[in-house]
C-alpha cells in the first residue's frame, strides 16, 4: 500500500534505488508485511538456571558484606591484627590449590615457572603493602571521617557495579581498583600500620583472589557453585547482623532481591517480548570477508 496518488499497479513497482520509477520514495506494495517476522532468535529463560547465575552477584554483595564486617570487628578492637593476617594468608593458600586442582582436571598446569611466578607476586606484594603501612596508615589524616566512610561506599558501590559477572577471572580493572581505594580508605581510619597491612591484605583475597577461584568452580564443579554461592551468602548475612541487626535484614532482602524476585521477573517478563525484524531493518553481511583482510 502506498500513500495517495500512487501510480496504478500496471506498472509494477521494484524494490531497487538504481532505477528510476514513477513512484513516490515512500511507495510499498502490499507484500510488505509479508515479510514480518516477530521474536526472531529469541533465547528462552529456564528460572533455576537464571538463579544459579544470579547466586555470583548475590555471592559478591555478601563479600562486600563481610569485609565491611572484618572492618568493624577490627576497628573495635575485637579482631586481632594478626589473626586476620594468618586467617587470610591461610585461607589464600588453600585457595591456590583448590584452584590448581581444579585447574589441572582439564589443562596441563603442572608448569614450575607459573608456580614460581605467583609465588613472588604474593611475596612483593605483602612486601611493598607491609612497607608502605605507615604511609597508607596517615593517607587520609587530612580528610573528614565521614568524607572518607562516603568514599568508600561510593568506590564499593563502583565495585558491585562494574564487576564483570560473565567473566571474573581476572576481576575488571575499574571493579578491582574501586574496591581497593575503598579498602585503603577504610584501613586508613584503623588504629595502627599493621592493622591496615593485614586489612589490605584481606582486601586483595576478597576482591581479587576469591573472584578467579570462584569462576573455576563455577567452570569446573558447576554442582558445587551453588552450595558455595548460599555459604557466602549465609557468611554475609550473618557476620553482618553480628553488628547491625537492621544492616543484616537490608542484605537479606537484597540477596532475596536480587536471587529470586529479579529472576522470576527476567522470565516473566520474556512472554511480553515483541520484537519485530523486516524489510526495514539494515542490511547484514553474511558473507566471510576475511580473505580481504590479507
Amino acid at each position: 500500500m502506498g500513500p495517495d496518488g500512487a501510480p496504478s499497479q500496471s506498472v509494477p513497482w521494484r524494490k531497487v534505488l538504481w532505477e528510476q520509477q514513477p513512484f513516490p520514495d515512500n511507495y510499498v506494495d502490499q507484500r510488505f508485511l509479508e515479510e514480518l517476522r516477530r521474536n526472531e532468535g529469541i533465547r528462552q529463560y529456564r528460572y533455576w538456571a537464571v538463579v544459579k547465575e544470579a547466586g555470583f552477584v548475590g555471592q559478591q554483595l555478601s563479600c562486600v558484606a563481610i569485609f565491611i564486617t572484618l572492618w568493624l570487628y577490627m576497628e573495635q578492637g575485637l579482631l586481632a591484627p594478626e589473626t586476620l593476617f594468618w586467617t587470610s594468608l591461610t585461607c589464600a593458600l588453600l585457595g591456590y590449590g583448590l584452584y590448581q586442582a581444579l585447574t589441572s582436571q582439564t589443562e596441563s598446569c603442572s608448569d614450575h615457572h607459573i608456580h614460581l611466578a605467583d609465588s613472588q607476586s604474593a611475596v612483593l606484594f605483602l612486601s611493598f603493602t607491609f612497607g608502605f603501612s605507615p604511609v597508607l596508615k596517615t593517607l587520609t589524616e587530612s580528610v573528614s571521617t565521614d568524607t572518607v566512610y562516603a568514599m568508600s561506599a561510593l568506590m564499593l558501590l563502583a565495585h558491585l557495579v562494574s564487576f564483570p559477572y560473565a567473566h571474573p577471572s581476572p576481576p575488571g580493572s575499574l571493579s578491582l581498583n574501586a574496591a581497593l581505594f575503598a579498602s585503603v580508605c577504610l584501613a586508613s581510619r584503623l588504629p595502627g600500620a599493621l592493622h591496615t597491612f593485614a586489612m589490605l591484605t584481606c582486601a586483595l583475597l576478597v576482591f581479587a583472589l576469591w573472584p578467579c577461584l570462584l569462576q573455576r568452580i563455577r567452570a569446573n564443579a558447576p554442582g558445587q557453585f551453588t552450595g558455595v554461592c548460599v555459604g557466602v551468602c549465609v557468611g554475609g548475612v550473618g557476620g553482618l547482623g553480628s553488628q547491625s541487626l537492621g544492616g543484616a535484614v537490608l542484605l537479606s532482602l537484597a540477596l532475596v532481591s536480587v536471587t529470586l524476585i529479579c529472576p522470576l521477573l527476567l522470565v516473566r517478563l520474556q512472554r511480553h517480548k515483541d520484537n519485530i525484524h523486516g524489510p526495514w531493518d539494515e542490511a547484514e553481511i553474511h558473507e566471510d570477508l576475511s580473505r580481504f583482510l590479507h
